[in-house]
């Protein structure tokens, strides 16, 4: 009878140690499965806001040229613009009647937070133009996009004061380094959406670009020639965000 107790007792602690040594692995395979979800959306939240719109040509202030064929636009707003961080984003804004893509190449001064001012063309397939202001939900987004990144040289550039623009980017652009020889060097973004080198500028070229987006992609270009007012290929683009 004693043998018959014990072999139970045995045997129960042997069940509660299995049992618990399961309960203690699958915390882990929850981890390893949800963990990356976490961090994708404190990197790219949706959000909450309204939507305006105005007649945009898809110039502003984030420096892009006209696009008359490619209206899908809007301007940040002032609280989020951050500097010119949102400058070529793509984002998904859902309205009451639908849901647009548009790319932001403006600012909108008196707009706050969550707030974007979206074109004539945008608006008008998230609501019917003539409610003006509709509450939207919105997110940056990385859409399939045709050829690798661009630099841009602002007219005025030289080798002793250097503007570079990055465009025709899957997501948006939170760093811009060059080789300096020993080192990479940060090059600080300014509001109108370049990145200004002086006291020295990037010198005469060819140069070597790295340029990061907001998932922490980098993509490396070597061989860059100088061209004022010009634009250059570089050789790759980034990869489709989380």
């Amino acid at each position: 009878m004693k043998r018959t107790i014990l072999f139970i007792v045995i045997t129960v602690i042997g069940l509660l140690g299995l049992a618990n040594r399961i309960g203690r692995a699958a915390p882990r395979d929850d981890w390893t499965i949800y963990l990356p979800l976490i961090a994708t959306t404190k990197l790219n939240p949706p959000q909450q806001g309204i939507a305006t719109y105005y007649t945009a040509t898809g110039a502003g202030a984030c420096s892009f040229e006209p696009s008359p064929n490619d209206l899908l636009v809007a301007a940040m707003n002032a609280e989020e613009y951050n500097n010119a961080a949102y400058c070529g984003a793509f984002v998904e804004v859902s309205g009451p009647s639908g849901t647009v893509t548009v790319r932001i190449v403006d600012l909108c001064p008196e707009c706050k937070t969550g707030h974007l001012d979206l074109s004539r063309e945008a608006f008008a397939k998230i609501a019917n133009p003539v409610l003006g202001r509709v509450p939207i939900s919105w997110r940056v987004i990385s859409p399939a996009i045709n050829g690798p990144i661009a630099y841009h040289f602002k007219e005025g550039s030289n080798q002793w004061w250097t503007a570079v623009q990055i465009r025709n980017h899957r997501n948006p652009i939170t760093k811009f380094e060059y080789w300096n020889g020993s080192q990479w060097v940060t090059v600080l973004r300014v509001s109108y959406n370049f990145f200004v080198q002086t006291n020295p500028g990037l010198g005469v070229g060819p140069y070597t670009f790295r340029v990061t987006d907001m998932y922490s992609n980098t993509l490396t270009d070597s061989g860059i020639p100088f061209i004022e007012s010009g634009t250059v290929n570089g050789a790759g683009q980034f990869p489709p965000g989380p």
